[in-house]
C-alpha cells in the first residue's frame, strides 16, 4: 500500500478568485452565472482549508475597483454574497469559523452590511479557523488607511515620527491580528497581484493555476498544497 505523504500545511492561505467571467463566456451563458457557479469553488476551497487544519482563508470576494463593473452585475455580485452568507451560515456555526471581513464595509449596501455583520456577530467566538472576505479592498487603499491613521497619532503628539516602525504600519492595518499569509493562489492563469494584501503578501509562496475559478476543484487545491509543500521559506536567510 502507498505511503500517504505528509504536506506542510500553510497557517493562512490567500486566494484570488480569478475566471468567473470568462468561465460564464466560454458556456455562453450571463457573466452573473459565472460568479454563481464560482460560489461552490467557495464552498470546496473552505472544506479543503478545513481538512488540511489551515486555520485562515482569504478570498478576493470583491475590489474597489470592481465597483466600476456594470450597475446591474454589481448588484448582482451584493445580492450573491447575501444570499450565500444566508445559506452557508450554518456550516460556520458547525465548524466553529470566525466570519471576518477586510475592506470598506461600509460601501456595500446596507442590506448586505446588516447580513454580514449579524453572521460576523454570531460567530466572533469561535476559534477553529477564521474565513476573512476582502470586500472594497484594495491593497494601496488600505496602506493609504493607515497612513492615515499614523498621521493623526503623529499630529496628535500620540506617536514620535522616529519611532514608526513596520510594525506600526501592521498594527494600523484593517486585521492587524491576522497573520500573513504563507500561500497565495491566484486561478485563470493570470500572473499579477491585483492590488491584493500588498504590504501581507511580501514573503508569501505565490501559486499561480490555468483553471478558471469555477471548476477549481479539490485536486486543484490538494496540488497547490504539494506545491506549497516543496519550497523552501528562507525569509532572507540562507539555506
Amino acid at each position: 500500500m502507498k505511503q500517504k505523504t505528509t504536506l506542510r500545511t500553510p497557517r493562512h492561505i490567500a486566494i484570488i478568485m480569478d475566471g468567473n467571467g470568462r468561465w460564464a463566456k466560454k458556456q455562453g451563458f450571463a457573466r452573473v452565472k459565472g460568479h454563481e457557479a464560482g460560489a461552490e469553488s467557495v464552498r470546496t476551497a473552505i472544506r479543503c482549508c478545513r481538512n488540511a487544519g489551515v486555520q485562515y482563508l482569504t478570498l478576493y470576494a470583491f475590489s474597489v475597483e470592481n465597483w466600476v463593473r456594470p450597475k446591474a452585475e454589481v448588484a448582482a455580485l451584493m445580492q450573491l454574497l447575501r444570499r450565500f452568507l444566508k445559506n452557508n451560515e450554518h456550516e460556520l456555526h458547525e465548524n466553529q469559523v470566525r466570519l471576518r471581513v477586510s475592506g470598506r464595509l461600509q460601501d456595500l449596501p446596507e442590506d448586505v452590511q446588516r447580513e454580514i455583520n449579524r453572521v460576523m456577530e454570531a460567530t466572533k467566538h469561535y476559534d477553529a479557523g477564521q474565513l476573512i472576505l476582502a470586500l472594497s479592498y484594495g491593497g494601496r487603499t488600505e496602506l493609504t488607511e493607515a497612513m492615515q491613521k499614523i498621521a493623526r497619532q503623529v499630529k496628535a503628539g500620540e506617536l514620535p515620527p522616529e519611532s514608526i516602525t513596520e510594525e506600526t504600519i501592521t498594527q494600523n492595518l484593517y486585521l492587524p491580528d491576522v497573520p500573513d499569509p504563507d500561500l497565495m493562489i491566484r486561478t485563470s492563469g493570470e500572473l499579477r497581484l491585483s492590488n491584493f494584501l500588498l504590504w501581507q503578501l511580501s514573503y508569501a509562496e505565490l501559486y499561480f493555476d490555468d483553471v478558471l475559478w469555477p471548476d477549481f476543484r479539490e485536486p486543484h487545491f490538494q496540488k497547490a498544497l504539494e506545491n506549497y509543500s516543496k519550497r523552501k521559506r528562507r525569509f532572507g536567510d540562507i539555506e
